[in-house]
């Protein structure tokens, strides 16, 4: 008699408390105690930009003077999108109606009214706080009273000679398209993953990286203030170990040392996973480098060198990556049907720190890392590569 087929398999389930990002939802609410990048500077314009961040439909737009806005895109008055509006010196004016709002949603006029609007004083449109980095538009979606310090890094702000911080927002890291069509904790926990890179990008799909990086690595996991730590090492030759230290930081962030080792120390990179709803998300970057094309040198190659979006659908399918590995796991990953073993401590580790994030919000808290006092904080970075041990003054 043939048992364990696959008839009658019953319907899995998905761990939605921790995928899901809406208005809200558990882990959507953790999201919104951050803040998060949503645009490149470059996107911020006097033409209105719609944005999609979190299960919201925002506007993004730059006032004549300067000013970046993040408003609702349904104007407070008849709900007419703002996407059609015209930016002006102080705001954006409604093409409905003209009813114009500062950044902060405030409205300045009402031209179909007497007096522009005698009571123009009692109308707000939604409106989120914004502020610049490094050539990124990050925003606050989280209640005002909890908005917390601004969080910078220092491995973005000590720079030698030459090297310059460059903002990239095609994803880097994810193995595949600008914009990333499935759930964003697939990508996210991959971080933890070290046991694949032998496998998926040396063994399965040939050397992506460097032949270094196709040894298999005795890995350590351990808990950091701010979120969970693989130590992967590797002896090579000639008696010499690496150790890679790979980060990821609450609530979505990955600190990634490059894989082909041309920087050592800390990692120079810093990315954030972030969903724009619950089955598409954007990988945005800031790099520290003497050169805009240094993402470039650190991407993997498949097949015959070439990058993710030149390959056939043939190649694809004999050089697996990133992307083909998790985006095959579904819109959103099945959750009850894996067989986690001890490879898996990091995932494992990873999301019972979120299952605790999701509490500490619901109990009335802050989630890790959230600093509400002065205006912003320095986040020391220690991920990285190091020869031979990482030195004290790091740890």
């Amino acid at each position: 008699m043939d048992v364990g087929t696959a008839y009658g398999r019953k319907p899995g389930q998905s761990l939605l408390e921790l995928t899901q990002v809406g208005p809200g939802t558990p882990y959507g609410e953790v999201l919104r105690r951050y803040w998060q990048p949503v645009a490149l500077s470059a996107d911020a314009t006097t033409t209105p930009k719609r944005l999609r961040i979190l299960g919201e439909d925002l506007i993004l737009f730059r006032t004549r003077r300067g000013a970046t806005g993040l408003l609702a895109p349904d104007c407070a008055h008849r709900g007419a999108s703002l996407f059609y509006g015209g930016v002006e010196d102080d705001g954006i004016r409604c093409c409905y109606h003209g009813w114009v709002f500062d950044t902060e949603g405030r409205c300045l006029e009402q031209p179909c009214e007497p007096e522009l609007g005698r009571h123009r004083d009692r109308v707000r449109q939604p409106w989120y706080p914004v502020r610049e980095y490094h050539g990124l538009v990050f925003a606050y979606l989280g209640p005002p009273e909890r908005k917390p310090a601004f969080p910078v890094y220092d491995v973005l702000e000590d720079l030698g000679e030459g090297e310059a911080v460059y903002a990239d927002d095609k994803s880097f890291g994810a193995g595949g398209p600008a914009e990333v069509d499935f759930n964003w904790l697939q990508h996210w926990e991959n971080v933890m993953d070290q046991f694949h890179i032998p496998i998926l990008h040396a063994r399965f799909s040939g050397n992506q990286f460097i032949p270094e990086m196709a040894v298999l690595p005795e890995c350590t996991f351990s808990y950091t203030e701010q979120g969970v730590r693989v130590t992967a090492m590797r002896d090579f030759s000639g008696g010499r170990v690496l150790t890679r230290l790979t980060d990821v930081v609450f609530p979505n962030i990955r600190l990634i040392p490059g894989p082909r080792l041309t920087v050592m120390g800390p990692t120079p990179i810093v990315g954030w996973a972030v969903p724009f709803d619950d089955t598409h998300f954007k990988v945005f970057t800031l790099f520290r480098a003497t050169s805009p094309d240094y993402l470039e040198t650190e991407s993997l190659k498949l097949g015959d060198g070439k990058n993710w979006h030149e390959l056939t659908e043939e190649e694809h399918q004999r050089y697996p990556s990133d992307y083909e590995a998790q985006k095959s796991q579904g819109p959103t990953a099945v959750h009850s049907r894996e067989f986690l073993t001890t490879t898996d401590q990091g995932v494992a580790m990873l999301r019972r720190m979120m299952a605790k994030q999701i509490k500490a919000v619901a109990d009335g808290g802050d989630p890790v890392g959230v600093v509400r006092e002065g205006d912003t904080t320095t986040y020391h970075v220690l991920a990285g590569s190091y020869f031979d041990g990482v030195p004290a003054a790091s740890r």
